[in-house]
């Protein structure tokens, strides 16, 4: 069954309303950061590839105020953070702000700790409407959300919106423990509507791609209902395996090499497994660049066919689909109108379909 998403606005009222039944007093700041969906550049990220995701309508939002005190008190409703929850923790000292439970708080300690200036107190509410371990960037949101409240809350805003991602990043490194890449802070923080954002993760060089004739088309995003993460074990053999293989080339990631350089690596002795691994990166950040030139072109049909072949590559040569993706997206691609489907994210599929075919 398809999930009806909730507008921005009301999402607004339903935080507003919780922070005045919490609080017994209106906020006077409201901010919220979007979740993102990759379209194409899949496992290029950590290989100074091409990424190109866009953000999408569902948001966490925070509202709150300055409570005069050294702590702020944050209340959670989400069903993206799992539970409902409130918790308190001192702010003016940094020190004392340190990773521990609820884990979703760990995201927000985290931008606080890494702010440029100094937190003063605060009581806020968060409320969310992008699905939690999903794939689609729920952490980032948080982050990118806390980042901009904090802004609101003391005026000190951050010059290079870059710079904002990666302190968000940094956050999700060192209080969630979580090595993610910088795609989904980016797109939280620079993404706009009706673009899609291309990001070089070489040298974090980023263009707004606007999506001109969307109108006849629209990308639709499913569940598979069976969440399909690696395992940090294979996650890391596929990461390892890639820059195992560069350094066997002389070169600092696969960004630098291309599929001429195979045969080379099969005289270095790279294993069937290894060859795969690279031939996807090369071939995903070629894919991806293509896509970049067929939306530009208004040629979504292009598009549609980059997307299956970064699926059908996903699966053969990286290894990284499951039965329940596979029979997603091949049942999608059965459909008259739909244009191309491919995984994203954990357990999810996004499908390119003409809309004027229903």
């Amino acid at each position: 069954m398809a999930e009806i998403i909730h507008t921005i606005s009301q999402v607004k009222s339903e935080a507003l309303e919780i922070f005045r039944k919490e609080f017994g007093k209106d906020s006077d700041i409201c901010v919220f950061a979007p979740g993102r969906v990759n379209l194409i550049g899949e496992h290029t990220d950590y290989n100074e590839g091409f990424v190109l995701p866009m953000a999408l309508p569902m948001v966490t939002m925070i509202v709150g105020k300055l409570n005069g005190k050294s702590t702020c008190t944050i209340v959670s409703t989400s069903k993206s953070l799992t539970t409902t929850s409130k918790i308190e923790f001192e702010v003016s000292d940094r020190s004392k702000v340190v990773p521990g439970e609820p884990k979703w708080a760990n995201y927000v300690k985290g931008c606080i700790a890494f702010f440029p200036a100094d937190v003063p107190g605060f009581d806020a509410v968060i409320v969310s409407t992008v699905p939690m371990g999903s794939g689609l960037s729920s952490s980032a949101a948080l982050e990118v959300a806390t980042y901009t409240f904090i802004e609101a809350l003391t005026g000190v805003e951050c010059k290079d919106l870059r710079d904002k991602a990666l302190i968000c990043q940094k956050a999700e490194h060192q209080f969630a423990n979580v090595p993610c890449g910088i795609m989904d802070q980016f797109i939280s923080v620079i993404g706009q509507q009706g673009h899609a954002l291309l990001l070089d993760c070489r040298d974090l060089s980023v263009t707004q791609i606007p999506m001109d004739g969307i109108d006849n088309y629209a990308f639709l995003i499913t569940n598979s209902n069976a969440p399909h993460k690696l395992s940090s074990s294979a996650f890391r053999e596929r990461r390892d395996a890639c820059f195992e293989a560069a350094k066997k080339l002389g070169k600092k990631s696969l960004r630098e090499v291309t599929l001429d350089d195979l045969e080379s690596l099969k005289k270095e002795g790279a294993t069937e497994t290894m060859l795969k691994r690279v031939s996807h990166v090369i071939n995903e950040n070629s894919r991806t660049l293509a896509a970049t030139a067929a939306f530009k072109a208004g040629d979504y049909v292009k598009v549609g066919e980059l997307m299956n072949e970064s699926h059908d590559s996903l699966r053969d040569n990286y290894e990284v689909s499951s039965h329940e993706l596979d029979t997603l997206v091949n049942t999608a691609r059965k459909v008259a109108g739909v244009l191309g489907s491919r995984l994203t994210g954990a357990g999810f599929a996004v499908t390119a379909i003409n809309t004027e075919m229903f």
